[in-house]
């Protein structure tokens, strides 16, 4: 199996946390998406729509990080990452969905205004940054309020709900917007939970 990504890319690294957790590695080939290699045509044969990470086991191509993720679940041996109660199953579905929905929109606005623009020499644009905290902020909220009854988003067992979140709350970190996390109790408790797993601590090294 290869993985085509960036280790700097948030969805590739739900791909690669996804194999470290089922105990499983895949040949790495760098896309280096600082030159734009993502556009290059082999690189769109793969994934028309220009971006990563990609999958290729055997004839078997995958793009879309999601969709990759439930696939190495199902496919490989190791910890099961959906849970099998109909009720925790459902409830990562729906995080999953928060995430795509209200979460990670908000704050990778956040993020490549005060991380990765910067470093571009672009100058933050402020009001988009203050819109995306408020409507972050409410998100953040409302999942804190979950986390007072469980330890993970799904229930009780760490899933691929937590995976598709975690590489947001670590570059808001980066952003220097890290109180939005530490700054909700529940939410900062889960991310202490998370973050120190032997496979996230392997991915972000």
């Amino acid at each position: 199996m290869k993985v085509y990504g960036h280790p700097m890319s948030t969805c590739t690294r739900k791909v690669l946390t996804t194999l470290a957790e089922k105990g499983h590695e895949a040949e790495f080939v760098l896309v280096d998406i600082m030159k734009g290699d993502q556009k290059l045509p082999d690189a769109i044969a793969r994934q028309p729509f220009g971006v990563i990470p990609v999958i290729e086991d055997d004839e078997f191509v995958l793009y879309e990080s999601r969709a990759i993720i439930r696939y190495l679940d199902e496919k490989l041996d190791g910890p099961k990452l959906v849970p099998t109660d109909i009720r925790e199953r459902a409830r990562m579905e729906q995080w999953l969905s928060v995430e795509q929905s209200y979460m990670s929109p908000k704050a990778m606005t956040i993020i490549m205004n005060n991380l990765f623009g910067p470093m571009m020499g672009k100058t933050p644009d402020v009001d988009a940054v203050n819109k995306a905290k408020e409507s972050l902020g409410h998100t953040l909220d409302i999942t804190d309020k979950a986390l007072a009854r469980q330890d993970f988003l799904g229930g009780k067992t760490f899933s691929l709900a937590d995976i598709s979140w975690m590489p947001y709350v670590q570059y808001l970190f980066g952003a220097k917007e890290g109180e939005m996390i530490t700054g909700r109790a529940n939410v900062g408790a889960w991310w202490q939970r998370v973050s120190t797993r032997p496979s996230w601590v392997k991915v972000t090294a």
